[in-house]
């Protein structure tokens, strides 16, 4: 290979790997972004590069097109949506994939469930003591305001009950920063779950879209009466 060819092809190397990310100004670090595409409008979300395990697990699902195709099952107004199932997809026939976990990245206070947070699914505390998170389905926050008071109560309850199941310090956990704090009563979101789920990443455009499916008609499993699907997700500046 040829000295030029091999700088052009080097070129064309590094272009497609800047491609795949947005260099955060000042940091170095690289901002991965996923366009969510909908029956009802796109929504684009940024994952965390502080919760790796879940933003590594969710490109691969992205890039395999695991989401393409599967319906927001559950959605509650002034709470969440939650999708990811791949045994709602539109397809017959496809061999249901195996459920899995991934560990716990609770990052509480520092990431909380502020208005627009991507968040993983769990199964509760009783058969999951860890709160590791299922490997696909995921929920939006809708949320809504909170008062000072009512976030002082919840926060008090919160550090109380779990200070008495666990021997790390409560309210490193439970206790909501000065952001949250004007977060959860400005904007909204959904505080009490602040410390049990983990969140790896956030909605940054089309939020409406997610607030005009969470005020969707639903049956009494919460499922949507107007069908919502999830056309395709795909990641965004990046070629494979």
């Amino acid at each position: 290979m040829s000295h030029t060819v091999k700088i052009i092809t080097g070129a064309i190397l590094s272009l497609l790997l800047i491609s795949c990310g947005i260099t955060l100004p000042g940091t170095g670090s690289r901002e991965t972004r996923i366009k969510i595409e909908t029956t009802e409008g796109e929504i684009t979300v940024k994952l965390y590069n502080e919760t790796p395990l879940h933003r590594d697990n969710f490109l691969r699902l992205v890039k395999n097109k695991v989401y393409d195709g599967v319906i927001f099952h559950r959605v509650i107004d002034n709470f969440m949506i939650q999708g990811g199932d791949p045994a709602t997809r539109l397809e017959k026939g496809k061999t249901e994939t195996p459920e899995y976990t991934i560990p716990a990245e609770i990052r509480t206070p520092a990431i909380y469930h502020k208005k627009g947070a991507l968040a993983a699914a769990r199964l509760g505390d009783a058969e999951n003591p860890l709160r590791a998170s299922s490997g696909y389905q995921f929920y939006i926050v809708e949320g809504k305001k909170f008062t000072a008071e009512d976030l002082s109560k919840m926060q008090m309850t919160k550090i109380a009950n779990y200070q008495k199941v666990e021997e790390t310090a409560a309210d490193s956990l439970y206790k909501f920063s000065r952001e949250a704090l004007n977060e959860y009563s400005t904007n909204g979101g959904t505080p009490h779950l602040d410390g049990n789920y983990t969140v790896f990443g956030e909605v940054i455009k089309g939020q409406e879209i997610v607030d005009k499916i969470a005020a969707m008609a639903t049956d009494e499993k919460d499922r949507p009466v107007k069908e919502v699907r999830i056309i395709k997700m795909r990641r965004l500046n990046c070629i494979y």
